[in-house]
């Protein structure tokens, strides 16, 4: 059995090479296509099937199948595993190639229904639609790649499934780089790039399900009462985990009522959010949940909380640091990465405050995808889903009060309350029925923490607040952010050690003495 600490290392290396080919595929299409209404027409028709690609790349998918998968491989053998994993395949399937063609069918009002503002311009909506309808297969392809996921993070293979997303971030490169320049409307080079990307990803899962014996023919069966009991849990558990993507894509549906570009500053601010929520939130999630499942019976709540302790210590050690890093700087990492003659300094402005108000969630981001899990591996669907729809409610509250005043940034800052929100309500009830129960020690840590971190703020205020990020030329801007970056993770580094914290105060649970 491999340790949480090396699997973390799989999940989050792997997270690491999708991120950065993500950031080159956002360069790409930034310095290709700019941010306009048309870059607004490709996001709102990737938006639905690459929202479901967040919620299955990122534990949802997970919250609800792993437990199921574990009780069957527990109590019926490697047969009984198998012939679950081809019912849920062809049932799975089956449901998902009907909404598909039914949303090929409907694609101009599932683009309504996503980005209504598009109703006041006939071109956008049809081109959106057009798109939309050559990206909706994804759905089908990234649904049957997370089932298979999840079957190979049962198995504690984690390489696999956190190799995955490269594979869409190469397609959409190479389509934007090698097909667009040779269609008449380059921006649908994107979406065959969506297709192709989501077809591989599914070829790569299948040799590794081989491996484990457990590539059988998908079944139909719609009257299975297991795969019944799980299709009931897993609409729960989409819900209560992936509060932050409803979030995201409510900010989609109402920015398409503001200024034109309102859409993609806001893509380009939370593809950027993204990065250490990938990192973190995915390498901690993915990892915690089987062992949470194993560890939810009586005999075994300490290392249930152990556990969950050991998710919360790493998110606030790595997560406070990288929020304080993204809102500072967060002008210079979108005119280093983006800007351009199709990008320009008032986009890079535009899109650097929305990536501010984000990154000042990026705690409460991670969090839920640690507590989430805690109760659904105990079974708990009710709880989540009931704080996920006040998180909810209380993000389009502040959305219609702030977007106003305050234009997209009013979005992303609405975004960031409502998930503060999630994050304390979903802690509170772990804590009030005695699932988690916090080991000492997290004064210290939190006082570290925070020292090191208002430190490290104060150093690039001070030595990179007044800089004109805009007006430095690419390679000027390219060092500065370099050497910002590595002053302040040095600066954090050095002040956390010499506050006392050390590897052995955030050792995983089966290390600990």
């Amino acid at each position: 059995m491999s340790s949480l600490s090396g699997s973390a290392l799989v999940v989050g290396g792997n997270t690491l090479l999708s991120r950065v080919l993500g950031f080159a595929r956002d360069l790409v299409i930034a310095r290709t296509f700019g941010a306009d209404a048309t870059t607004d027409a490709f996001f709102v028709a990737f938006k639905i099937p690459n929202f479901l690609r967040r919620l299955f790349a990122e534990g949802a998918f997970a919250a609800a199948l792993v437990p199921a998968l574990e009780e069957r491989r527990r109590h019926g053998g490697r047969a009984g595993l198998t012939r679950l994993v081809a019912e849920l395949a062809g049932t799975l399937g089956l449901l998902l190639v009907l909404f598909t063609a039914l949303g090929t069918l409907a694609a101009p009002l599932l683009i309504l229904l996503f980005a209504p503002g598009f109703g006041a311009d006939t071109d956008q909506l049809a081109l959106a639609a057009e798109l939309l309808r050559l990206t909706l297969p994804y759905v089908l392809l990234i649904s049957l790649t997370a089932l298979a996921g999840a079957v190979l993070n049962c198995h504690e293979r984690f390489a696999v499934p956190a190799f995955t997303p490269v594979l869409l971030n190469l397609a959409l490169i190479g389509a934007a780089l090698l097909l667009a320049p040779h269609l008449e409307r380059p921006v649908l080079a994107l979406a065959w790039g969506v297709l192709l990307g989501g077809s591989a990803q599914l070829a790569l899962q299948l040799p590794a399900l081989a491996r484990l014996g457990l590539l059988p023919r998908p079944r139909l069966a719609l009257d299975s009462p297991v795969v019944r009991r799980i299709l009931r849990r897993l609409g729960p558990a989409l819900l209560g985990v992936s509060m932050v993507q409803l979030s995201l894509l409510l900010d989609t549906l109402l920015a398409s009522f503001l200024t034109p570009g309102s859409i993609s500053w806001l893509y380009y601010a939370e593809r950027l959010m993204e990065f250490p929520l990938g990192l973190l939130a995915a390498a901690l999630g993915v990892v915690i949940l089987p062992r949470l499942t194993r560890g939810n019976g009586a005999a075994n709540a300490r290392r249930f909380s152990a556990t969950l302790d050991w998710g919360l210590r790493w998110t606030l050690l790595l997560g406070l640091p990288a929020a304080v890093g993204l809102a500072l700087l967060a002008e210079g990492l979108i005119a280093t990465l983006f800007q351009s003659g199709a990008f320009s300094p008032e986009d890079v402005t535009l899109a650097a405050q929305a990536l501010s108000a984000y990154a000042l969630g990026l705690l409460a981001f991670i969090a839920i995808k640690v507590l989430a899990p805690g109760c659904y591996a105990r079974h708990d669907t009710r709880t989540p889903v009931r704080i996920a729809l006040i998180a909810l409610g209380v993000n389009l509250a502040l959305d219609l009060a702030l977007m106003g005043p305050l234009g997209h940034a009013g979005l992303a800052l609405a975004t960031t309350l409502a998930a503060l929100l999630n994050a304390l309500l979903l802690l509170r009830a772990l804590r009030r029925d005695g699932s988690y129960r916090p080991r000492p020690g997290w004064s210290a840590l939190g006082a570290a923490v925070l020292g090191a971190s208002l430190a490290m703020a104060g150093m690039l205020h001070w030595a990179f607040g007044t800089l004109d990020w805009g007006a430095l030329a690419p390679w000027d801007r390219a060092w500065h952010l370099g050497g910002a970056i590595l002053a302040g993770a040095t600066l954090y580094a050095a002040l956390v050690l010499l506050a006392g914290v050390r590897p052995r105060h955030l050792a995983a649970p089966e290390r600990r003495r």
